[in-house]
């Protein structure tokens, strides 16, 4: 059997590739396993072609090769490779980030299994961040898991690794509530700066800096901060000219399906600030980052000034 397994699920994916070692029981790498990668992808047919000795069946996985784009002269070889020869004996995976559509993703269509595993959308991953703690006999109330979702992000790894962290914090029999996210959960870079532009629409000028010098000690890098601050600014001017032209708002800013969530809260932060405040907002922070690369400007000053200047 041929498997293709690809999307920005990570943990769905790696849930189903457990199923597939499971069958197999015991794994001896070299023997009835290989693993392969963009390093060695070119071995690939030799390695279908060589026995499991000592075993009826062989797994092969092939992760990150970089086959499945589009210009790629051995995707070509081995897909025609594949059409033409029966691989008895091995059960050969494929796990990419992301496939596009060229001879090896159609060929294995038509001869194997493919899944894409894509990131819930916010109503599936409520319901699970609920089951999983009400397995545990811990209450969330449905807008608290909205709230732990837009601040962890919807990627199921990190949200399984801070439910968990929640879970025990709150015992048996407990609840989850907002504050407990607040104190124990790693939000997101982008859940951050949402507080911190709610903070500056606000005139809060003491918490958006708070909320800036936070995100500096947690040792993200300031470059970062200053160009998620200017996409985060560059969303909010693009509602204001969607809004005036009635634009859909969730085409104009790009959102996946599983974001239709963020178009509410990106409205009503806008809501904040006028047409010419966030121009001049965006205008600021592109003079900070020419500034710091010409050696003139600190970004930290910089960005700093910015806010001090807007909330006064």
């Amino acid at each position: 059997m041929i498997y293709l397994l690809y999307g920005e699920d990570e943990y769905l994916r790696n849930e189903y590739l457990k199923k597939i070692k499971k069958s197999f029981g015991i794994l001896q790498l070299g023997i009835n396993y290989v693993q392969i990668d963009e390093n060695n992808v070119n071995q690939i047919i030799s390695d279908i072609e060589t026995p499991a000795f000592g075993f009826e069946t062989k797994l092969i996985l092939a992760k990150d090769t970089g086959l499945f784009k589009k210009k790629n002269a051995f995707s070509d070889t081995l897909a025609e490779y594949l059409k033409n020869n029966k691989a008895e004996g091995v059960e050969l995976v494929f796990v990419e980030n992301e496939a596009e559509k060229n001879s090896l993703y159609n060929t294995i269509q038509k001869i194997g299994e493919v899944k894409e595993f894509k990131e819930q959308k916010l109503p599936q991953l409520i319901t699970k961040v609920k089951s999983i703690a009400n397995a545990y006999n811990v209450n969330i109330k449905e807008n608290v898991a909205q709230y732990f979702i837009e601040c962890v992000g919807t990627n199921m790894s990190d949200i399984i690794n801070e439910i968990r962290k929640l879970i025990e914090y709150a015992g048996n029999g407990g609840e989850i509530k907002k504050e407990d996210i607040d104190e124990l959960s790693i939000k997101k870079s982008e859940s951050i700066i949402f507080d911190l532009t709610d903070n500056l629409g606000k005139k809060n000028i003491e918490k958006a800096i708070e909320v800036l010098h936070n995100l500096i000690y947690a040792k993200e890098p300031i470059q970062r901060i200053l160009i998620m601050l200017y996409n985060h600014f560059k969303k909010l001017y693009i509602i204001k000219l969607a809004s005036k032209e009635n634009k859909n708002i969730q085409e104009s800013l790009k959102l996946k399906p599983n974001q239709t969530f963020l178009v509410n809260k990106y409205s009503m932060q806008a809501k904040y600030f006028s047409e010419g405040e966030l121009r001049s907002l965006i205008e600021e922070l592109i003079k900070i980052d020419s500034s710091s690369k010409s050696g003139g400007l600190d970004i930290n000053i910089g960005l700093e000034s910015v806010l001090c200047r807007y909330c006064s």
